[in-house]
């Protein structure tokens, strides 16, 4: 999907950094063990901090195993055997993309997009049987945010984030019968998402004439893209600070059990990192790296 949620590496212990990626690759083997080999390809690491996060509340231990692969298999790695937060969070991955993959053939036309959903949508049937009302809360506020973006309505940027805001904040609260405190945490994780997004895609987006939320709302002077990018970048690195503190701050109001410095890196010093390299890409274009992670 997105893939900006990750720690800073460099200020975690070697420990903690080899537990952060035994649970994404734990994530992984939960996607191929509850719906089969090629929606593996769909793993993301937001999903991964969503697994990390929601494990975290839950008082059982954390069981480390190691095996080969098909992406590696010459070498045995490490991952997190399957629980309920990471089944959890491998239906969310398998979900999202699903219904994001139906957004982008109905807006861009696609035939990869196409193909794709129609081939995911076969992964439905090994969803949980308690899950219809989650399938319905994604595909409402995926569709709201779609409707707010193609009508060009939305009149703020508070506006226009808060269908995906929302969702985020329900996937992480519906987990724990809507936890107050876990909703705030991913309201404003997920507005911090959809923002850095918006200004990663920004330069891509003016290019090719697309869409783009910060472009559609704030260029009123249609402002060629240095000039505008430039005019917004106080405001932008502004409202992703905000987001990110408050996320942070929630960490108080909620009982983690465990992974708690691995939770707070992501949530603090990992955020930041990614602000950094995304908002000064100006600056450091001939490292020619981007934003978004590889998977």
């Amino acid at each position: 999907m997105f893939g900006y949620v990750l720690p800073n590496k460099m200020e975690l212990k070697v420990k903690e950094y080899e537990l952060f990626k035994a649970y994404y690759c734990g994530v992984c083997k939960s996607i191929k063990k509850n719906f089969g080999q090629l929606p593996r390809m769909t793993l993301s690491y937001d999903m991964t901090f969503l697994a990390i996060l929601l494990d975290s509340i839950e008082s059982n231990g954390t069981y480390v195993q190691s095996e080969r692969c098909f992406v590696h298999p010459h070498k045995k790695k490490p991952y997190v055997l399957d629980n309920k937060a990471l089944s959890y969070a491998a239906f969310c991955n398998v979900a999202l993309t699903y219904f994001k993959l139906v957004d982008d053939k109905q807006d861009d036309k696609s035939i990869t997009s196409s193909f794709l959903s129609f081939i995911l949508k076969g992964y439905f049937k090994k969803f949980p049987k308690d899950s219809d009302k989650i399938l319905l809360e994604i595909e409402k506020n995926l569709y709201n945010l779609s409707q707010l973006e193609k009508g060009g309505i939305a009149q703020s940027i508070d506006e226009i984030s808060h269908p995906f805001a929302h969702l985020t904040g329900y996937l992480i609260s519906v987990y724990n019968s809507n936890d107050e405190n876990l909703y705030n945490l991913g309201y404003n994780l997920g507005k911090w998402i959809y923002l850095i997004d918006a200004i990663d895609d920004l330069e891509k987006d003016m290019q090719k004439n697309k869409f783009n939320p910060l472009n559609d709302i704030l260029n009123k002077e249609n402002l060629p893209y240095q000039e505008f990018r430039s005019s917004i970048l106080e405001r932008i690195e502004f409202n992703l600070t905000t987001c990110g503190r408050i996320a942070f701050n929630e960490l108080d109001n909620i009982n983690l059990k465990k992974n708690k410095e691995i939770i707070k890196n992501i949530l603090s010093l990992g955020l930041i990192m990614k602000m950094d390299k995304i908002l000064n890409v100006n600056n450091c274009k001939e490292c020619g790296t981007s934003g978004k992670e590889s998977i």
